[in-house]
């Protein structure tokens, strides 16, 4: 079992050994160091290039291009369709090639995908540009989030996992009302070029990372496009994600209807209530177990769904989004804790693109379902079929499909998860 370690001012200087450099695991027991900050600080940029056009991106459609709800839902969701076509291949280079090369290409790709934005004339060609800066986020996010699990001790990484969400929910806490704040009324173009120097940015940073695989000698055996260990989790995932979908979509839309101007302050709301709960309940997947915090997490995000969908207010807009933040910002941290448990160094990069796949597909099927569901039912009913799906989520959570999930798990024993990875006999 590992010592429980805080920051250390030195550590942040580089001026204590870390890991070795070709080390596939920690060795080292301090969590935050200048390597893991690196890494959070490419992301921390990053999410704030992709945070400015969450709210930007459905006005966008619906202003200058003119598109229905059902076309802010097929483009807002473009995206995660070319981040869940490369995302497991994207999981296989970083295991054989390493995480470094997937940051420093994610984010330039992202930055040119955005830049593409400025000569956008129609939804086609919006489709294509966010259709190739999924292919970027497929590759950045694998690369970060694997190298973030490669540098934590193998009993915190639930607490390193809510720790690197930090600048994720940071860039999409504050991208948002920087995006609104840009935009101005009509200054779309303005916003592209502040995301696209935000991506390019991520990239420059990428740059300084320290890999901390060896690429795989030639002949090796490539780890599995998808990984067993991530499905059920990977299910869950997605269920419970599909209401992030609706909420990033379609608020920006929804605000006028109870009578805001925009939706900057709802998702400041959003991104600090995960901000807060990262930070301060960063070691509750690692302490009460991935399947009691999953659990939290998905009835609290069915909770908060339910309350935007009746409470059709103000007052029941931000409690709503407030106890969906609060679920949410737990339920990724819990399912990647499971499905990492058992897994072996050399498919933690798989294990983790699977899983990033299954979010990725939440939010391309969900914002074109639930996009149907505004148009027919309006607001009410996309809201209420998100918090059905969350329902789902906690029901297959807790089936005890997977052996994991049948009791306490122990991270310094794979005995458990065993029995879920291996395969079949014939």
């Amino acid at each position: 079992m590992h010592r429980e370690s805080s920051f250390c001012p030195r550590s942040f200087f580089g001026l204590l050994p870390s890991v070795p450099r070709n080390s596939t695991a920690p060795r080292a027991e301090r969590l935050v160091t200048f390597r893991f900050l690196t890494v959070v600080m490419s992301g921390l940029f990053y999410f704030f290039s992709l945070g400015m056009l969450l709210p930007t991106v459905p006005l966008f459609v619906e202003g200058p291009l003119g598109g229905s709800d059902v076309a802010v839902g097929l483009l807002v969701g473009s995206f995660s369709i070319g981040a869940v076509l490369i995302r497991p291949f994207a999981g296989r280079i970083g295991d054989r090639m390493g995480r470094k090369i997937l940051i420093v290409g994610g984010a330039s790709v992202v930055a040119l995908s955005v830049s593409l934005y400025l000569l956008v004339t129609g939804p086609e060609m919006l489709f294509a540009a966010r259709l190739f800066g999924g292919i970027g986020e497929a590759a950045f996010f694998v690369g970060a989030g694997t190298m973030i699990t490669d540098l934590a001790p193998t009993d915190r990484r639930g607490e390193a996992i809510s720790y690197w969400s930090v600048a994720v929910y940071s860039g999409l806490a504050f991208g948002p009302a920087l995006g609104e704040f840009i935009l101005d009324g009509n200054h779309y173009k303005r916003v592209w070029v502040a995301a696209m120097v935000f991506a390019a940015v991520a990239a420059v940073i990428g740059l300084f990372t320290s890999e901390t695989v060896v690429p795989a000698p030639s002949g090796t055996v490539a780890a599995p496009l998808i990984n067993r260990s991530s499905l059920m989790p990977g299910s869950v995932l997605f269920l419970g994600m599909i209401g992030l979908a609706g909420f990033a979509a379609f608020t920006p839309l929804y605000v006028s209807d109870v009578g805001l101007q925009d939706s900057s302050s709802v998702f400041l709301l959003y991104g600090c209530t995960i901000l807060g709960v990262r930070i301060l309940a960063a070691k509750v997947p690692d302490k009460i177990g991935p399947l009691r915090s999953g659990t939290w997490a998905t009835s609290a995000a069915a909770v908060g769904l339910l309350i935007l969908a009746v409470v059709q207010t103000k007052f029941g807009l931000y409690l709503g989004t407030f106890v969906f933040a609060t679920g949410i910002s737990l339920l990724y941290p819990s399912v990647l804790t499971l499905a990492l448990t058992g897994v072996p160094d050399s498919e933690r990069g798989s294990a983790v693109g699977t899983i990033s796949s299954f979010f990725d597909l939440s939010q391309a099927v969900g914002a074109a379902v639930l996009g149907v569901s505004v148009k027919v039912g309006g607001f009410r009913a996309g809201f209420t079929l998100a918090a059905l799906a969350a329902i789902a989520a906690l029901a297959l959570l807790r089936s005890g499909i997977d052996p994991r999930t049948r009791g306490p798990i122990d991270h310094d024993a794979a005995s458990l998860a065993r029995e879920f990875l291996e395969p079949d006999p014939p």
